[in-house]
């Protein structure tokens, strides 16, 4: 009789992907700089609350369009039309980083 693959060592591959991913310097760095520029008015993590509750969280990002088309606004200065809100510019490694960061957010 052919032996059949248990569940327990595919969640164990599983979750060493995901632990990976969490350790990975780039998405570590990328949390950082969300955190630190973002987080006042932002969730920036899997599952707190926004500040400002007009302020979307960052994990729902990807569902309003790709992460990726983030990166030149990043990039050249991010900027929006409401009071209050600083300009952000980004160097090509924090751009990569964050992105990293809010594809992590994703899973």
């Amino acid at each position: 009789m052919p032996k059949q693959p248990t569940v327990v060592p595919l969640l164990a591959m599983a979750l060493l992907m995901l632990a990976a991913d969490v350790r990975n310097p780039g998405v570590e760095h990328g949390h950082a700089l969300v955190e630190a520029n973002c987080s006042g008015c932002h969730a920036v993590g899997r599952a707190d609350a926004s500040p400002m509750p007009e302020a979307p969280p960052l994990r729902d990002v990807h569902q309003r369009y790709p992460v990726e088309n983030l990166a030149e606004a990043l990039a050249e200065g991010l900027t929006t039309g409401h009071p209050g809100k600083p300009a952000f510019k980004f160097e090509a490694r924090e751009v990569d980083d964050i992105i990293d960061y809010l594809k992590s957010l994703e899973q």
